[in-house]
């Protein structure tokens, strides 16, 4: 069984906040928090690549549009007045945003990095802060740097720019890990405090 401190999870630094020059700030954060990098990589993706990294079956894309019609909701816009979908469905909601954050994601280069921990999918996840930049508490890196929100996104016909992008699950870190990573790209070694912190 792997030890809590070995966990890994991927973040990826999405363009606007490579744009705005927040790469150090947040690399800065997580190793101020105790996780180890043990990879990093500036690129820029292809769609396909993008088009794959996200799911699409049917229950993470409702899941999708359910989120934005409970923002909807959340600012008393009502739903039934279509004007961004022409449906109030959550599944049809879905696939405009899914296809939105795909041209997000391939707008610009993007910074990739594997990082482990004790709890590090977890630990990452309170760092970063919420999906929705206006719930994300002060602190957090989207709290503090994004003012981006799914209403003003979808009158735009846009994604949601909101700087970073880190697994939800052990699950899902694994599979971006082997989606992003070759083996020899991670690295592990031992940082200098680690006898101190654990």
């Amino acid at each position: 069984m792997m030890h809590p401190k070995e966990e890994k999870t991927v973040i990826i630094i999405k363009p606007d906040g490579v744009k705005r020059g927040l790469v150090g700030e947040i690399v800065s954060r997580i190793e101020k928090r105790g996780l180890k990098i043990i990879a990093l990589e500036m690129f820029q993706p292809s769609k396909k690549q993008i088009d794959d990294h996200y799911p699409k079956d049917e229950k993470w894309i409702k899941r999708l549009g359910s989120k934005t019609l409970k923002n909807y909701e959340e600012y008393g816009i009502d739903s039934k007045d279509k004007k961004e979908f022409g449906t109030a469905d959550p599944t049809e909601i879905g696939k405009a945003v899914r296809s939105w954050l795909l041209d997000y994601m391939t707008s610009g280069p993007m910074v990739k990095m594997v990082v482990s921990g004790i709890h590090a999918v977890n630990m990452v996840r309170k760092i970063v802060g919420s999906t929705m930049p206006g719930q994300a508490e002060m602190g957090t890196i989207r709290g503090d740097f994004s003012v981006d929100d799914a209403t003003a996104a979808n009158r735009d016909k846009r994604s949601i720019h909101n700087i970073i992008h880190a697994s939800e699950s052990p699950e899902e870190a694994e599979h971006e890990i082997n989606f992003w990573f070759a083996p020899e790209e991670i690295h592990d070694y031992k940082r200098a405090e680690e006898d101190i912190m654990f």
